[in-house]
Protein backbone atom coordinates (compact mmCIF):
# COMPACT_ATOMS: atom_id res chain seq x y z
CA UNK A 1 0.00 0.00 0.00
CA UNK A 2 3.08 2.03 0.75
CA UNK A 3 4.24 1.66 -2.80
CA UNK A 4 1.05 2.29 -4.49
CA UNK A 5 0.54 5.78 -2.43
CA UNK A 6 3.71 6.77 -3.23
CA UNK A 7 3.54 6.08 -6.99
CA UNK A 8 -0.09 7.49 -6.79
CA UNK A 9 1.52 10.51 -5.04
CA UNK A 10 4.36 10.80 -7.59
CA UNK A 11 2.28 10.79 -10.31
CA UNK A 12 0.24 14.53 -9.58
CA UNK A 13 3.06 16.13 -9.31
CA UNK A 14 3.77 17.94 -12.84
CA UNK A 15 5.89 16.86 -15.86
CA UNK A 16 9.26 18.23 -15.62
CA UNK A 17 9.95 19.70 -18.91
CA UNK A 18 13.06 17.72 -20.76
CA UNK A 19 16.23 19.28 -20.73
CA UNK A 20 18.74 18.80 -23.76
CA UNK A 21 22.59 18.07 -22.40
CA UNK A 22 25.51 17.75 -24.50
CA UNK A 23 29.15 16.24 -24.77
CA UNK A 24 31.59 17.66 -26.89
CA UNK A 25 34.66 15.62 -27.45
CA UNK A 26 37.64 16.91 -28.58
CA UNK A 27 41.40 17.19 -28.57
CA UNK A 28 42.51 20.59 -26.96
CA UNK A 29 46.58 21.05 -27.68
CA UNK A 30 48.67 23.96 -26.85
CA UNK A 31 47.23 26.59 -29.02
CA UNK A 32 44.68 28.45 -26.14
CA UNK A 33 43.35 30.44 -28.89
CA UNK A 34 42.67 27.34 -31.07
CA UNK A 35 41.11 25.44 -28.07
CA UNK A 36 38.61 28.76 -27.79
CA UNK A 37 37.96 28.65 -31.12
CA UNK A 38 36.90 25.36 -31.47
CA UNK A 39 35.12 25.47 -28.33
CA UNK A 40 33.12 28.33 -29.70
CA UNK A 41 32.11 26.12 -32.29
CA UNK A 42 31.21 23.18 -30.35
CA UNK A 43 28.59 25.50 -27.98
CA UNK A 44 27.12 26.50 -31.07
CA UNK A 45 26.33 22.93 -33.18
CA UNK A 46 25.13 21.63 -29.62
CA UNK A 47 22.69 24.40 -29.40
CA UNK A 48 21.71 24.11 -32.21
CA UNK A 49 20.46 20.97 -31.94
CA UNK A 50 18.69 21.94 -28.84
CA UNK A 51 21.25 21.35 -26.05
CA UNK A 52 20.66 23.96 -22.70
CA UNK A 53 23.72 22.28 -21.27
CA UNK A 54 26.84 21.77 -23.00
CA UNK A 55 29.73 19.64 -21.10
CA UNK A 56 33.18 19.96 -22.62
CA UNK A 57 36.33 17.93 -21.34
CA UNK A 58 39.11 18.44 -18.63
CA UNK A 59 41.60 20.26 -19.94
CA UNK A 60 39.89 22.11 -22.64
CA UNK A 61 41.65 25.37 -21.79
CA UNK A 62 45.58 23.43 -22.95
CA UNK A 63 46.64 20.62 -23.40
CA UNK A 64 50.21 18.63 -24.08
CA UNK A 65 51.20 15.40 -23.17
CA UNK A 66 52.94 14.79 -20.80
CA UNK A 67 52.19 16.61 -17.87
CA UNK A 68 55.10 19.32 -17.02
CA UNK A 69 56.43 23.05 -16.49
CA UNK A 70 54.05 24.38 -19.75
CA UNK A 71 50.46 23.90 -18.04
CA UNK A 72 51.34 26.42 -15.08
CA UNK A 73 53.28 28.89 -17.78
CA UNK A 74 49.54 28.54 -19.56
CA UNK A 75 47.57 28.33 -16.68
CA UNK A 76 44.69 31.01 -16.10
CA UNK A 77 42.69 33.03 -13.44
CA UNK A 78 39.03 32.57 -12.85
CA UNK A 79 38.77 35.78 -14.72
CA UNK A 80 41.15 35.13 -18.05
CA UNK A 81 40.46 34.59 -21.29
CA UNK A 82 39.57 30.94 -21.45
CA UNK A 83 36.25 31.59 -18.72
CA UNK A 84 35.58 34.99 -20.59
CA UNK A 85 35.42 33.33 -24.03
CA UNK A 86 32.70 30.44 -22.65
CA UNK A 87 30.69 33.01 -21.33
CA UNK A 88 30.22 34.95 -24.64
CA UNK A 89 29.29 31.38 -26.09
CA UNK A 90 26.98 30.97 -23.18
CA UNK A 91 25.63 34.49 -23.62
CA UNK A 92 25.28 34.09 -27.29
CA UNK A 93 23.83 30.77 -27.54
CA UNK A 94 21.41 30.43 -23.89
CA UNK A 95 23.12 28.03 -22.99
CA UNK A 96 25.46 26.64 -19.71
CA UNK A 97 28.53 25.45 -20.06
CA UNK A 98 31.14 23.23 -18.15
CA UNK A 99 34.64 22.65 -19.22
CA UNK A 100 38.04 22.18 -17.92
CA UNK A 101 40.33 25.11 -17.00
CA UNK A 102 44.22 24.97 -16.07
CA UNK A 103 43.70 27.17 -13.30
CA UNK A 104 46.64 29.36 -11.89
CA UNK A 105 47.77 28.74 -7.99
CA UNK A 106 50.08 31.48 -7.38
CA UNK A 107 52.65 28.79 -7.58
CA UNK A 108 55.54 28.99 -9.72
CA UNK A 109 55.07 25.17 -10.75
CA UNK A 110 51.72 23.51 -10.21
CA UNK A 111 48.06 24.48 -11.26
CA UNK A 112 44.83 23.90 -10.47
CA UNK A 113 43.00 21.16 -12.51
CA UNK A 114 39.75 22.69 -12.36
CA UNK A 115 36.26 22.68 -13.88
CA UNK A 116 33.75 25.58 -14.70
CA UNK A 117 30.23 26.03 -15.02
CA UNK A 118 29.23 29.20 -16.90
CA UNK A 119 25.18 29.91 -17.01
CA UNK A 120 24.25 31.75 -20.07
CA UNK A 121 24.20 35.37 -18.14
CA UNK A 122 27.90 34.39 -18.69
CA UNK A 123 28.14 34.48 -15.21
CA UNK A 124 30.56 31.35 -13.34
CA UNK A 125 28.14 29.89 -10.93
CA UNK A 126 30.03 26.65 -10.03
CA UNK A 127 33.64 25.69 -10.06
CA UNK A 128 35.30 22.17 -8.80
CA UNK A 129 39.15 21.40 -8.15
CA UNK A 130 40.22 17.93 -8.91
CA UNK A 131 40.41 16.24 -5.74
CA UNK A 132 41.66 12.81 -6.71
CA UNK A 133 44.52 13.35 -8.96
CA UNK A 134 46.04 11.04 -11.61
CA UNK A 135 48.66 8.96 -9.67
CA UNK A 136 48.11 6.01 -11.06
CA UNK A 137 48.94 3.43 -14.08
CA UNK A 138 52.69 5.10 -14.55
CA UNK A 139 51.51 8.96 -14.58
CA UNK A 140 51.52 11.58 -11.26
CA UNK A 141 49.40 14.50 -11.94
CA UNK A 142 49.91 15.27 -8.40
CA UNK A 143 53.42 16.47 -9.15
CA UNK A 144 52.17 19.42 -10.87
CA UNK A 145 48.66 19.68 -10.13
CA UNK A 146 47.46 21.00 -6.23
CA UNK A 147 44.73 18.98 -5.32
CA UNK A 148 41.31 20.46 -4.49
CA UNK A 149 40.01 20.81 -1.18
CA UNK A 150 37.05 18.22 0.21
CA UNK A 151 34.52 21.06 0.65
CA UNK A 152 30.73 20.78 0.23
CA UNK A 153 29.59 20.49 -3.73
CA UNK A 154 28.73 23.50 -5.56
CA UNK A 155 25.34 22.66 -7.76
CA UNK A 156 23.65 24.44 -10.36
CA UNK A 157 20.29 24.36 -12.07
CA UNK A 158 19.62 24.04 -15.81
CA UNK A 159 15.94 24.48 -16.36
CA UNK A 160 15.32 23.51 -12.76
CA UNK A 161 17.79 20.02 -13.12
CA UNK A 162 20.49 19.98 -10.50
CA UNK A 163 23.85 19.38 -11.24
CA UNK A 164 27.21 18.56 -9.94
CA UNK A 165 30.57 17.97 -11.28
CA UNK A 166 33.55 15.94 -10.75
CA UNK A 167 36.55 14.89 -13.14
CA UNK A 168 37.96 12.13 -14.64
CA UNK A 169 39.61 9.71 -12.07
CA UNK A 170 37.31 10.93 -9.46
CA UNK A 171 34.67 8.28 -11.57
CA UNK A 172 37.26 5.58 -9.45
CA UNK A 173 35.96 6.60 -6.03
CA UNK A 174 32.30 6.06 -5.81
CA UNK A 175 31.97 8.37 -2.92
CA UNK A 176 32.54 10.69 -4.92
CA UNK A 177 29.34 10.39 -7.06
CA UNK A 178 27.44 9.85 -4.08
CA UNK A 179 27.92 13.02 -2.17
CA UNK A 180 26.62 14.77 -4.95
CA UNK A 181 23.53 12.84 -4.89
CA UNK A 182 23.13 13.10 -1.49
CA UNK A 183 23.50 17.21 -2.00
CA UNK A 184 20.73 17.05 -4.81
CA UNK A 185 22.51 16.46 -8.02
CA UNK A 186 20.00 15.10 -10.81
CA UNK A 187 22.76 14.50 -12.79
CA UNK A 188 27.13 14.87 -12.88
CA UNK A 189 29.26 15.98 -15.11
CA UNK A 190 32.21 14.44 -15.89
CA UNK A 191 34.88 16.43 -18.14
CA UNK A 192 37.88 14.32 -18.61
CA UNK A 193 41.03 12.77 -20.37
CA UNK A 194 40.60 9.22 -19.84
CA UNK A 195 44.25 8.37 -20.66
CA UNK A 196 44.16 5.14 -23.40
CA UNK A 197 45.74 1.62 -22.08
CA UNK A 198 44.92 -1.71 -21.81
CA UNK A 199 41.09 -2.49 -20.69
CA UNK A 200 40.96 1.50 -20.19
CA UNK A 201 37.68 1.84 -22.43
CA UNK A 202 36.40 -0.93 -20.69
CA UNK A 203 36.60 0.76 -17.09
CA UNK A 204 35.53 4.08 -18.46
CA UNK A 205 32.27 2.54 -19.90
CA UNK A 206 31.61 0.44 -16.79
CA UNK A 207 32.25 3.62 -14.06
CA UNK A 208 30.15 5.65 -16.27
CA UNK A 209 27.09 2.89 -15.71
CA UNK A 210 27.78 1.99 -12.28
CA UNK A 211 27.87 6.00 -11.40
CA UNK A 212 24.31 6.34 -12.69
CA UNK A 213 22.93 2.89 -11.28
CA UNK A 214 24.01 2.92 -8.06
CA UNK A 215 23.20 7.31 -7.79
CA UNK A 216 19.92 6.36 -9.40
CA UNK A 217 21.00 10.03 -11.61
CA UNK A 218 22.60 10.87 -15.20
CA UNK A 219 25.64 10.88 -16.10
CA UNK A 220 27.10 13.18 -18.89
CA UNK A 221 30.61 12.40 -19.54
CA UNK A 222 32.23 14.64 -22.14
CA UNK A 223 36.09 12.70 -23.21
CA UNK A 224 38.84 13.91 -24.99
CA UNK A 225 39.94 12.27 -28.12
CA UNK A 226 42.40 10.00 -29.07
CA UNK A 227 45.26 8.45 -29.45
CA UNK A 228 45.76 10.12 -26.15
CA UNK A 229 42.21 9.71 -24.41
CA UNK A 230 39.72 6.62 -25.20
CA UNK A 231 36.95 9.16 -26.20
CA UNK A 232 33.20 7.34 -26.42
CA UNK A 233 31.72 10.36 -23.83
CA UNK A 234 28.78 8.96 -23.59
CA UNK A 235 25.32 10.46 -21.54
CA UNK A 236 23.98 7.41 -19.19
CA UNK A 237 20.72 7.73 -17.63
CA UNK A 238 19.61 6.71 -14.22
CA UNK A 239 18.96 2.78 -14.96
CA UNK A 240 22.10 2.50 -16.58
CA UNK A 241 20.89 3.11 -20.40
CA UNK A 242 23.35 5.03 -22.71
CA UNK A 243 21.08 7.61 -24.36
CA UNK A 244 23.71 9.08 -26.02
CA UNK A 245 27.31 8.26 -27.32
CA UNK A 246 30.44 9.01 -29.45
CA UNK A 247 33.03 6.74 -30.83
CA UNK A 248 36.53 8.00 -31.37
CA UNK A 249 36.37 10.93 -32.93
CA UNK A 250 35.76 14.61 -32.34
CA UNK A 251 32.11 14.90 -32.36
CA UNK A 252 28.86 16.15 -29.93
CA UNK A 253 26.18 14.38 -28.94
CA UNK A 254 22.94 15.44 -27.27
CA UNK A 255 20.15 13.83 -25.27
CA UNK A 256 16.95 15.13 -23.67
CA UNK A 257 17.01 13.98 -19.68
CA UNK A 258 13.92 14.26 -17.59
CA UNK A 259 13.71 14.92 -13.79
CA UNK A 260 10.73 12.59 -13.98
CA UNK A 261 12.82 9.92 -15.11
CA UNK A 262 15.25 10.55 -12.00
CA UNK A 263 11.98 10.43 -10.27
CA UNK A 264 10.33 7.10 -11.80
CA UNK A 265 14.02 5.74 -11.11
CA UNK A 266 14.48 6.41 -7.18
CA UNK A 267 11.12 5.09 -6.72
CA UNK A 268 11.15 1.15 -8.31
CA UNK A 269 14.68 1.29 -6.78
CA UNK A 270 15.14 3.36 -3.82
CA UNK A 271 18.78 2.70 -3.17
CA UNK A 272 19.61 5.69 -1.80
CA UNK A 273 17.43 5.69 1.02
CA UNK A 274 17.98 2.36 1.68
CA UNK A 275 21.80 2.58 2.25
CA UNK A 276 22.83 2.21 5.75
CA UNK A 277 26.50 3.77 5.12
CA UNK A 278 27.49 7.87 5.00
CA UNK A 279 29.82 9.44 3.38
CA UNK A 280 32.58 11.75 4.93
CA UNK A 281 35.47 13.57 4.06
CA UNK A 282 38.46 11.26 5.41
CA UNK A 283 41.35 13.23 7.17
CA UNK A 284 45.23 12.86 6.64
CA UNK A 285 45.07 11.21 3.61
CA UNK A 286 46.92 12.46 -0.18
CA UNK A 287 44.75 14.69 -1.64
CA UNK A 288 43.24 16.63 1.61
Amino acid sequence: MTATRTDQAASLLPPAPAVGVAVAQFAPGEDRVHNRDVIAGLIAVAAGRGARLVILPEYSSYFTDPLGPSFARNAEPLDGEFVDALARASREHGVTVVAGLVESTGEKHRFANTLVAVDPAGDVVATYRKQHLYDAFGSRESEWVVPGELGAPQLFEVDGLTVGMQTCYDLRFPEVSRRLADAGAELVAVPAEWVRGPLKEHHWSTLLTARAIENTLYVAAADQTPPLAVGLSAIVDPMGVTVAALGETAGIAVAEVSRDRVREVRERNPALRLRRYRVEPVDGVPGD
